[in-house]
């Protein structure tokens, strides 16, 4: 692959789809992208370009997009933002929207679909609360292969055994062979819809709750701070952002601010005052922590 070549793909991933790719990470491109390229019938990544850049070619650069841009999900990642969806969001969503009985909640960059899932298995707990309510999960990427596998929502063994409480796997899922599939009334609460960040959110409606974890990294300064923003203008005043536990809003948007001692949870600035602490704190006291999550 040519430095020409080399600056084509990184032009073309962060144009598509907001992916910084570092000048010292050409070694992850030829990884990632010789089986499509093999696929495709060339020898190396220069002649995939080549190919590329050829007319009619736009199911190709959608391949090359998706293949660097797949990244690994599991059940209840990092284990924190569950306690808190289960222990401060939820607590807080039946007070506020007791009146409405409606909720809708977003998980952005969604991949194979765990952490939704993970939000439902937790709602399908809380149900007898969540009786007469209308509670929406829409989860979201922008490659079209994860979300088939999400919206299937059948796993190996390897990945039900990471991260997801055992209670949960013999309560959620069925077992066909050495494969396990969400049960079809965990399935049916969650909307799986191909969406790039990069496009205008306004299609997607407003949120109470918005998860954007682990996908902020991979985006440079600027397109940080666009999307945080964006973020912003589709949630409630009173909704709730959860981020990944490297990411962070400070020195990038005045739109939302941290929780205290809320690791990775933040408010819109307007409910960032005391009286949306006080109904926290007074919404419903805190329930056990999630056994065996990961």
């Amino acid at each position: 692959m040519t430095p020409l070549d080399f600056e084509y793909l990184r032009q073309l991933l962060k144009q598509r789809s907001g992916l910084i790719v570092s000048m010292d990470k050409q070694y992850l491109l030829e990884s990632r992208l010789m089986p499509i390229a093999r696929k495709a019938g060339a020898s190396g990544l220069s002649e995939l370009v080549q190919k590329m850049k050829a007319a009619g070619a736009e199911r190709l650069v959608v391949d090359v997009v998706e293949a660097m841009t797949t990244n690994e999900s599991f059940f209840f990642r990092d284990k924190l933002p569950f306690e808190h969806f289960r222990d401060i969001i939820m607590p807080a969503m039946l007070a506020t929207r007791e009146q409405v009985k409606r909720m809708r909640i977003w998980c952005a960059a969604a991949s194979t679909g765990q952490e939704p899932y993970s939000l439902a298995m937790i709602l399908k707990e809380m149900a007898p609360k969540l009786a007469g309510w209308r509670v929406e999960i829409l989860a979201t990427d922008l490659s079209l292969e994860v979300l088939e596998k999400a919206k299937a929502g059948i796993y190996s063994q390897f990945e039900v055994q990471r991260g997801l409480p055992v209670q949960m796997l013999v309560k959620f899922f069925t077992q066909t062979g050495e494969l396990w599939q969400v049960v079809p009334e965990i399935r049916s609460m969650v909307q799986f819809r191909p969406f790039n960040l990069l496009d205008e959110f306004a299609p997607l409606g407003r949120f109470d709750i918005v998860f954007c974890r682990n996908v902020l990294i991979y985006f440079d300064l600027d397109t940080k701070m666009n999307v945080l923003n964006r973020i912003a203008r589709a949630m409630e005043p009173d909704g709730f952002l959860v981020l990944g536990a490297a990411e962070t809003v400070v020195g990038l948007t005045t739109c939302f601010k941290p929780l205290s001692d809320k690791r990775g949870l933040y408010v819109p600035d307007a409910a960032a005052a005391k009286p949306v602490m006080g109904t926290l704190a007074g919404a419903a006291p805190k329930v056990a922590s999630l056994a065996g999550a990961r």
